[in-house]
């Protein structure tokens, strides 16, 4: 066995069932390993960017780490985008980057780069193996490092030569730490808080916002009349009928501050206290009220739904939560096509245990309204606001829960950052349908370019916000890479199209033209 076979065992004993993969010339022997190990499935994208983001949307459902396989620098510099999104989500990935064989760095050929300098800034954990006989050690330790709490990205890259050398053997897995106990204290001050002041909400992130967790933190509501809140952008949330609802902070900063302005204390749950996305002049960066009481009850590497569990018996919370949403068949809609009817239709035919890959930005709004009461569903969103996440995103969740429907809700501006998904959603067969909201424009920079004051904008400025001439074609596009698409241009064509796609399996494409 080789030092690539080698590693291909490790993995897949440590758990790592699935490679998504863009490789080149030095990551060939671990190709060739693959198909002389069992239990690894191999799927290829056509950018590396879908690579990363097809590990992340898939490390976010299966709730462990896929591997990626990149080939050497700037293989890895074109998946940047969507690993900067994922470590916003801290999700588990293990990234295997192959680079020159050892003796050959010191030629500085054209390939040659600074790989480690590239994966430190998104990597909780990065690594090169130097020889043969170390490469499945080193393995187990990058699926160890990936799954510790509350996931993290784990790099190592993969010199050629220490992958076509003699190895010995493989490496056993090594354990999973879990996530770290909360004080006694930090839950007694949270308690005391929740008794004493009126107004609280408690921010949660990351396995909190999970339907079982979200049960106990209703609990807590029922007691103390706290408000359960979310990030704008989190990684995971479980929603729709019967499940505890959780409300979401605002995009703007404007926005922020006038939700928060009345708290008396905010507790955080695996989450950051919230600030403004960008810096506007003359509107804060830092949203919370003075006077705010922040009390940190979990850090995001601690077991949150335990602390929760404590806090609710700490209260003497009772057993029926409070907020459960309501269950509200939208009624499907007679008016024109727009972002808001179009969300009736996606909240009427969404089945039960759906996943929503949001990258729809200035379409979401609605969507996000009438699907609050739907079936329940996972909702997955941009964590960094990276564009270009949403239907690699999708194409990850699909492999990784392959008996449920997956939706991606996706602005056409994002979705040519990486529509090569749409080639890997038909290659692998995947249950995804993509709505591409076509309003011919990066919209939010419309927006942002009135927020930042930077003067009336010119025909210059507004041209590189426009999407036109020549319009995109998303049917086309879809259909050259082996996608069913079709166009919507009236409520009627786009109520037919998706309640047919809800009713079938296998990739779709609607195009909603705005």
């Amino acid at each position: 066995m080789n030092g690539a076979e080698s590693l291909v065992r490790t993995l897949v004993a440590s758990g790592v069932e699935v490679c998504f993969a863009n490789p080149g010339t030095s990551e060939m022997h671990f190709v060739a390993a693959l198909d002389r190990v069992d239990g690894m499935r191999a799927v290829l994208c056509l950018f590396e960017g879908v690579v990363t983001g097809a590990a992340d949307g898939y490390g976010r459902m299966a709730e462990k780490p896929a591997a990626t396989l990149l080939h050497l620098g700037p293989g890895l510099a074109n998946g940047l985008a969507n690993l900067h999104n994922a470590r916003r989500a801290a999700t588990p990935i293990v990234n295997i980057v192959g680079d020159h064989a050892t003796y050959h760095a010191q030629y500085d050929a054209p390939l040659a780069s600074d790989i480690p300098g590239f994966a430190r800034p998104v990597s909780g954990w990065v690594h090169t193996s130097m020889s043969a006989g170390t490469v499945a050690a080193d393995g187990a330790r990058a699926v160890q490092a990936a799954r510790q709490a509350p996931g993290q990205i784990a790099t190592l890259i993969l010199p050629a030569d220490t992958a076509w050398l003699e190895a010995e053997r493989s490496a056993p897995p090594l354990p999973v730490l879990p996530p770290a106990l909360v004080s006694r204290d930090a839950i007694d001050d949270a308690a005391r808080a929740l008794r004493e002041m009126k107004k609280t909400a408690i921010l949660m992130r990351g396995a909190t916002l999970k339907a079982e967790s979200l049960e106990i933190a209703g609990r807590i509501a029922a007691k103390t009349g706290a408000r359960l809140l979310c990030d704008t952008f989190a990684p995971r949330l479980t929603r729709g009928a019967g499940i505890v609802a959780v409300e979401r902070i605002p995009y703007f900063a404007e926005q922020i501050v006038e939700f928060l302005k009345d708290f008396e204390a905010l507790i955080l749950v695996g989450a950051k206290p919230p600030v403004s996305f960008f810096a506007y002049p003359g509107k804060p960066s830092w949203c919370v009220p003075d006077g705010c009481r922040i009390l940190y009850l979990a850090q995001a590497h601690e077991d949150g739904v335990a602390t929760l569990a404590a806090l609710a018996d700490a209260l003497g919370a009772p057993k029926e939560p409070a907020g459960r949403a309501e269950r509200k068949i939208a009624e499907l809609p007679k008016d024109r096509l727009n972002p808001y009817t179009a969300g009736q239709v996606i909240a009427h035919f969404l089945p039960e245990r759906a996943i929503i890959s949001d990258e729809a930005a200035t379409a979401g709004l609605g969507i996000s309204a009438f699907t609050a009461n739907a079936l329940p569903h996972d909702h997955l969103s941009l964590t960094g606001g990276s564009i270009g996440l949403g239907i690699p995103l999708a194409t990850g969740a699909a492999i990784a829960c392959p008996d449920r429907k997956v939706l991606c809700i996706q602005g056409d501006g994002g979705a040519m950052y990486t529509l090569q998904s749409l080639w890997t959603q038909a290659r692998e067969r995947l249950d995804v349908t993509t709505v591409i909201f076509a309003n011919r424009s990066y919209a939010i920079l419309n927006i942002e370019l009135a927020r930042v004051g930077a003067g009336n904008p010119g025909p210059k400025a507004l041209s590189m916000l426009d999407l036109h001439n020549p319009e995109l074609d998303w049917v086309g596009l879809a259909r050259a890479m082996g996608v069913e698409a079709s166009r919507a241009e009236t409520i009627e064509e786009f109520t037919a199209l998706f309640a047919d796609a809800m009713r079938t399996t296998g990739p779709r494409l609607i195009e909603v033209v705005l």
